[in-house]
């Protein structure tokens, strides 16, 4: 199973779980997550790439692999998604950079599956 197999069937797998406990604050919160990404002022691919800065900054390792899987659906291209590495690691600080190691190796695996 590739990188991006594996990690797509866990994330799914795990929100099954966690959505089949109908809990009303968790449903109501990943609606309003999943409603912020919609075509609005920002078309998706912006919020996408927003989302994969704030994920860097942050440092949240499967943030920044829904993120990239999201950009590269939206066709963004190599080029626009390091741009996106840089501004994160400008915002950042050096502690981007192991994050960056690993969004670059995912990103390698969502073009490698395709």
């Amino acid at each position: 199973m590739s990188m991006v197999e594996e990690f797509n069937e866990y994330r799914s797998r795990m929100n099954e779980k966690i959505l089949a406990q109908d809990n009303k604050t968790l449903k109501r919160f990943w609606a309003l997550d999943g409603g912020a990404y919609a075509e609005g002022a920002l078309d998706t691919k912006t919020k996408e790439l927003l989302g994969l800065v704030a994920s860097m900054v942050l440092r949240c390792d499967d943030c920044i692999k829904y993120h990239l899987g999201k950009c590269y659906e939206l066709n963004t291209t190599t080029e626009e998604v390091f741009e996106v590495f840089a501004i994160a690691n400008l915002v950042g600080g050096s502690i981007c950079i192991p994050h960056t190691r690993r969004a670059v190796e995912y990103w390698e695996a969502l073009a490698q599956q395709n």
